[in-house]
């Protein structure tokens, strides 16, 4: 069952040295937590049963995109509502849009669907649905108030995610496109560990222009290759501003060390496309319309179309995530996938 998040504070032990680790429920930090005696038998070293359960329940869907920045504020949750509008558009294409960036669920209020609630039938937790063909998932629904903080620690973020996941009444689907929050910590463990047993197309990473963004871009790159994810590509994000009057192009953020376009060679990666900025996605965003609807012939929305039709992301990636170890990071073992 879910409790609701906003009044919950996790009490994981102060330095714990990962369920998984040689020293759980052995060393000096473990002294006096509740779990000690269970992380000691060694049971919370198995596989957990819920990946193989996950991997059923996912195999119906077809394809399953992340979409991924180290940086925040580079636009990954606006470009994963667009990618799913744009995906829709197809009305015999069935797709669904899964939120887990758990303290900071934005998608409810991108794709309009703020306040609404999540219902329980006897086949799981009913997504909430924009249109008939594109259904949501966020913990933006479970919260009382749009305003409530989540203050949950990696255990508590992981069983959310494993509940969406498995809980979900996500049915037949084309296209299951994950948004994520910045950077390569617990929900991008989680995400990749209780996908392991199903195929995933690979991830699409969300950058701007500047140095700035490009540095911790880099490492959500070095991420997906040491847990073996597919890169699909990498799409720039406000790339330029084109004026919708003159159609002048100026350089808001300027790509001073080559931009995506120069990492992606250095990287051999594919660029799929640059988005450039215009006020009229986020005012879109903010009053939970589709920008693509709302204004079809901008260069913004043409080039969200040009993304959508690239072969890189309708290709069918041949790797099969499905060995899980133990890796350690930051002196801590999390299980995640190789």
């Amino acid at each position: 069952y879910f409790v609701q998040p906003h009044f919950i504070l996790t009490t994981t032990t102060r330095n714990c040295p990962g369920t998984t680790s040689e020293q759980a429920g052995k060393s000096a930090p473990c002294q006096g937590c509740p779990n000690q005696k269970l992380c000691a038998s060694g049971a919370t070293k198995a596989p957990d049963p819920a990946i193989a359960e996950i991997g059923e329940k996912l195999s119906t869907v077809k394809h399953k995109i992340l979409v991924l920045s180290g940086k925040g504020g580079v636009g990954k949750s606006t470009f994963s509502a667009h990618l799913a509008h744009a995906l829709a558009s197809d009305t015999t294409k069935e797709i669904a849009l899964l939120d887990v960036d758990i303290c900071g669920p934005s998608i409810p209020r991108i794709v309009g669907l703020e306040g609404e609630q999540v219902h329980q039938s006897g086949s799981g937790w009913s997504p909430v649905y924009v249109e008939d063909n594109l259904a949501v998932m966020s913990i933006g629904f479970l919260l009382s108030s749009p305003d409530d903080a989540v203050i949950w620690r990696g255990p508590k973020k992981n069983g959310i995610i494993k509940q969406f996941l498995r809980d979900v009444d996500w049915g037949e689907l084309d296209y299951l496109i994950v948004d994520t929050p910045p950077g390569t910590s617990d929900e991008h463990l989680s995400i990749v560990q209780y996908l392991s047993a199903t195929h995933v197309d690979g991830a699409i990473i969300i950058t701007t222009p500047q140095e700035v963004s490009l540095q911790d871009v880099r490492k959500e790159i070095r991420f997906c290759q040491k847990v073996k994810m597919p890169i699909i590509g990498v799409v720039e994000n406000m790339s330029g501003f084109v004026c919708p009057k003159c159609k002048n192009t100026s350089q808001i953020f300027p790509p001073s060390t080559g931009g995506a376009e120069k990492m992606c060679a250095d990287l051999k990666l594919p660029l799929l496309g640059k988005v450039p900025l215009d006020p009229r996605i986020a005012r879109s965003c903010d009053e939970g319309r589709s920008f693509l609807s709302e204004v079809p012939d901008s260069p913004a929305a043409e080039a969200y179309q040009k993304i959508v039709k690239s072969e890189f992301v309708f290709r069918k990636t041949p790797t099969q995530m499905s060995i899980v170890q133990s890796v350690t990071i930051k002196g801590q073992n999390k299980s995640c996938v190789t």
